[in-house]
């Protein structure tokens, strides 16, 4: 472009020329114009404004990361915290274990070590206060068991079995349950050692309860079945197998405060409600029904039921799934109230004791509390740098401890103006 002409400008910077160009010139057809606006550098300021996004993006990342909304923050562990527990009896302590083959216990209040559960050969996946908080289970992967005295901060009983699964403690007496990859459930009294087996069909029992009577016990297997056992006597006194049971092994259990009612989770994207004292399927839940139905293997993949559990205070049930849904229906008329959406899988609910609050933790490492009247998040506590794998809440539900892949346990205030 000619540099005399007059309806064209340059201005000369350091680094760049803008031409200015008379759009209104007469003379010029469009391929000219798309000639000269070739000429036209715009790339730096482009640049700029990439760059600028690019600080803006960074600065943003960096305040997620720094946020962190816990009271106390505990680090001893040297790899993922698996599991995390309150003693019933108090609140004031915890129990955590890691993959790092290590357990403590410790003061929510300062984060100060009781004792560290030593002896382990493979990661803590397990750990259990007892009913009055006298006694805390720690288990391993490998199937090494061990069960300590916290007044004494002593080991008092350990034992090696299988492939570790679960472990639950009675309600109300010293007797430690266990379930095995090979099926079979023990169950031992503390420190004496007295031990009952109840034998499973020949595969992994994925998750069991003590129902609150103490007399019987709801387990679930790989299989998708489900038994109720008495314990006294050792057998089942009912299967829920076949079209009843789940097209998928189990993953949670929960039970109603009375322990009339169970819930049943499973791969197989199913919840169902069974009435304990008959063995009767009297629901199935499932987000998905209305949809187009998916292989097995994709609603395995997706959209497994990873929590239940059911509301003390009014008839409602919620379902946690692994794709972020968390669904609450109604009890009686089983109808989905709401569907509360979380940005990455669900791990773990709990419902506070007294309220219709709704408690999450899930992959995003964020724990969530929902209101389950109107499926409205009530707040949200971050702080953890990786996905929680799991958590729990004390009595009053003011303070959530958490356990995190990012080697660190967390205690949050869940304590609010309007409560």
């Amino acid at each position: 472009m000619d540099n005399s002409d007059e309806n064209s400008v340059q201005f000369h910077g350091d680094e760049e020329i803008i031409e200015v160009i008379d759009l209104n010139e007469t003379e010029q057809n469009p391929d000219d114009l798309a000639d000269e606006f070739e000429d036209v550098d715009v790339g730096e300021t482009e640049d700029r404004d990439n760059e600028q996004e690019d600080w803006d993006t960074d600065d943003e990342m960096e305040q997620e990361k720094e946020q962190d909304d816990s009271e106390l923050t505990f680090s001893k562990h040297t790899g993922s915290v698996f599991c995390v527990s309150l003693d019933p009896a108090t609140n004031s302590l915890a129990v955590t274990g890691g993959e790092d083959d290590k357990a403590y216990v410790w003061r929510v209040s300062d984060g100060e070590v009781l004792f560290e559960c030593t002896g382990h050969k493979d990661s803590v996946t397990s750990v259990l206060f007892s009913h009055d908080s006298s006694l805390v289970a720690t288990g391993d992967m490998s199937g090494l068991i061990k069960v300590w005295k916290v007044e004494t901060k002593q080991e008092v009983w350990s034992f090696e079995v299988g492939d570790l699964e679960w472990m639950e403690w009675h309600p109300c007496a010293p007797v430690l349950l266990a379930g095995m990859a090979d099926g079979n459930v023990w169950m031992w009294k503390i420190p004496g050692g007295d031990c009952k087996t109840l034998q499973g069909p020949g595969c992994q029992s994925t998750s069991g309860k003590v129902l609150p009577d103490g007399k019987r016990a709801v387990v679930g297997y790989e299989d998708g079945n489900v038994r109720l056992w008495d314990l006294k006597q050792g057998n089942a006194t009912h299967v829920i197998k076949g079209h009843d049971g789940h097209q998928g092994a189990l993953t949670c259990l929960a039970c109603n405060k009375d322990g009339s009612l169970v819930l049943t989770g499973s791969v197989d994207g199913r919840a169902k409600l069974i009435n304990t004292a008959t063995g009767k399927v009297l629901g199935v839940f499932s987000v998905d029904e209305g949809k187009a139905k998916a292989s097995q293997e994709d609603a395995e993949e997706t959209n497994s039921v990873e929590s239940v559990g059911f509301c003390n205070v009014l008839p409602l049930i919620a379902v946690a799934y692994l794709h972020g849904t968390l669904a609450i229906y109604d009890l009686s008329s089983q109808v989905l109230r709401h569907k509360c959406q979380h940005q990455a899988g669900i791990v773990k609910l709990q419902w506070e004791e007294s309220s219709s609050v709704v408690s999450t933790c899930s992959l995003d490492g964020a724990v969530r509390l929902w209101d389950a009247r109107s499926g409205t998040m009530v707040s949200e506590y971050r702080g953890h740098q990786a996905e929680i794998l799991d958590f729990t809440l004390n009595r009053e539900a003011s303070m959530a401890v958490t356990a995190s892949g990012d080697h660190q346990a967390k205690v949050f205030c869940l304590q609010r103006p309007d409560r």
